[in-house]
């Protein structure tokens, strides 16, 4: 049976964005994981028995970054499911999209992780070294500017 995790990919608007170009002020949080090969990816985790994938996305974002879903806002529409091996075993990671409310909310890490960033999004791309990853990443800011 595949491993299942559940995860937000959150972002936040510059607040001195210049008006032409949103987009443009949009960061991505990315965590840098304190064991293995250090890689950096959103807040994600496994589902807990009785738990949705929803809610458990939610409780790892608290977990892992300290943020409260009140902190959030939930972009409706968009939800990316990844399939690929860890360790030989399948692995599906389900990731929805997530704005900050306030920009200026801290970020509390948990010891899964060491560090983060607020990176736009060529940057979160280089540090998010998996294809699949940078791919969510893109697609994800394509869908924000698809909304704009």
């Amino acid at each position: 049976m595949a491993v299942r995790a559940c995860g937000l990919i959150i972002y936040r608007r510059l607040q001195s964005a210049p008006s032409s170009k949103v987009t443009d002020g949009i960061e991505y949080l990315l965590l840098q994981t304190s064991y293995g090969t250090h890689h950096w990816t959103p807040p994600k985790g496994h589902v807990d028995p009785g738990e949705d994938d929803l809610q458990t996305a939610f409780r790892e974002t608290q977990e892992e970054a300290g943020l409260q879903a009140s902190q959030l806002t939930l972009v409706e529409g968009y939800k990316k499911e990844l399939h690929y091996p860890v360790r030989g075993k399948p692995k599906t990671v389900i990731y929805w999209l997530a704005e900050m409310k306030d920009y200026n909310t801290e970020i509390k890490l948990s010891e899964e992780h060491q560090a983060f960033q607020w990176l736009k999004l060529e940057d979160a791309c280089k540090f998010a070294e998996y294809e699949d990853m940078q791919a969510t990443l893109k697609e994800a800011h394509q869908f924000l500017c698809s909304k704009e």
